[in-house]
């Protein structure tokens, strides 16, 4: 299972590359919002400096080294269970989180900041732009959480 989860990782890491990338370019040719369907845009390009939904962007420089230092902490501890663990489901889940924090940890590294362009919105209001990486995490950590409901099912009292 160790394998199949930093393969993952890898994968996730690699997608939101390639798509940051490629937003990063239209970009570079111009600054604008490209609307795909009525609730879906693409917006070139947020800069988050902070967490999910922008916590913590608060400006400061030592903000991003206390945040590719958090991230890498907790990279490093879902190493140690991904390499402890024996079930399918929760590999995955590790490696779509692995993938994505360090995903976002080498976008902070190069850039100062994560990449958001995927902006859903509905009747004018508008989700937090965000990223592949963003949508790993999320899945990620829904996944380990029914395991684990489903995991404490199977073990005996």
């Amino acid at each position: 299972m160790f394998y199949q989860g930093l393969g993952l990782a890898a994968l996730i890491m690699g997608a939101d590359q390639a798509t940051k990338w490629i937003a990063y370019q239209a970009y570079l040719e111009e600054p604008r919002t490209i609307a795909i369907t009525g609730f879906f845009n693409i917006v070139l390009l947020v800069w988050n400096r902070g967490v999910s939904f922008g916590l913590f962007s608060d400006g400061s420089p030592v903000t991003k080294y206390i945040l590719i230092v958090l991230a890498l902490a907790i990279s490093a501890v879902l190493v140690v269970w991904l390499r402890r663990n024996d079930r399918r489901l929760t590999a995955a889940a590790i490696g779509l989180v692995l993938g994505g924090a360090l995903s976002n940890v080498s976008d902070r590294l190069v850039h100062g900041a994560v990449v958001d362009f995927l902006d859903f919105h509905v009747a004018g209001y508008h989700w937090p732009a965000f990223n592949v990486a963003d949508s790993a995490i999320s899945i990620g950590v829904a996944l380990i959480l029914i395991d684990g409901l489903f995991e404490s099912r199977r073990k005996p009292i």
